[in-house]
């Protein structure tokens, strides 16, 4: 069982306790359909991957948080957010292609599973692109998408043919992580503005407004 799915276990298990419950409002879903979500995630990384010519899509990794994206696109208060949402995901995929410059090719000589820190990164880049907790959400799942469409598009056209795994192995790991990762981090964000305004208002004075 790898971290991504170790995850969704967890996050399935909060949302069934009830703990998730102001995100998901915000994100426009209830805990069924979280539930179910994670419920898919979870079993379509196991399921056989669909081919399409020189592509490989995996369900839980990519056919799942695809669709989710989508729904939430659809579900964004305006077409400002919307826009916010796409530009975010370009801005996170070029991150993560910029990041992946940085670190050798092979991962063996890296201390540490360097598919993590990518997680870590969009999700964070995600956050601070993303408008809102659901803008947030898809910069963070597509952002790591298309990052991967782009480096298989630059492999073959460099010449070197090779398959196009898409939500595969480690990068389903990675899409978890960036999406859960700028969620939480943009709902922290907005809890930590909310107090502080609560905190900036003054205190209405003992009998204030009695006759």
């Amino acid at each position: 069982m790898t971290i991504g799915q170790i995850v969704i276990l967890i996050v399935g298990a909060l949302v069934a306790f009830g703990v998730c419950q102001r995100v998901l409002d915000k994100m426009r879903l209830t805990d069924r359909q979280a539930l179910l979500i994670a419920l898919f995630i979870f079993v379509g990384g196991f399921l056989p991957e669909i081919s399409i010519g020189n592509v490989k899509i995996n369900i839980g990794g990519a056919v799942v948080p695809l669709v989710l994206c989508a729904y939430l696109f659809i579900k964004a208060d305006s077409g400002y957010e919307r826009m916010r949402a796409f530009t975010a995901s370009l801005v996170t995929a070029a991150s993560v292609i910029a990041l992946g410059r940085l670190f050798p090719d092979e991962p063996d000589r890296m201390p540490f599973d360097v598919n993590y820190l990518y997680g870590l990164a969009a999700g964070i880049i995600a956050c601070m692109a993303g408008r809102s907790r659901r803008a947030a959400f898809i910069a963070g799942a597509m952002g790591v998408l298309l990052a991967d469409i782009a480096e298989g598009a630059l492999v073959n056209a460099s010449g070197v043919s090779q398959s196009l795994v898409l939500g595969g192995a480690g990068a389903m790991d990675v899409i978890v992580i960036s999406a859960l990762t700028a969620v939480l981090l943009k709902e922290l964000a907005g809890e930590f503005m909310e107090r502080c305004v609560r905190g900036a208002k003054p205190a209405k004075k003992e009998g204030a407004g009695r006759k």
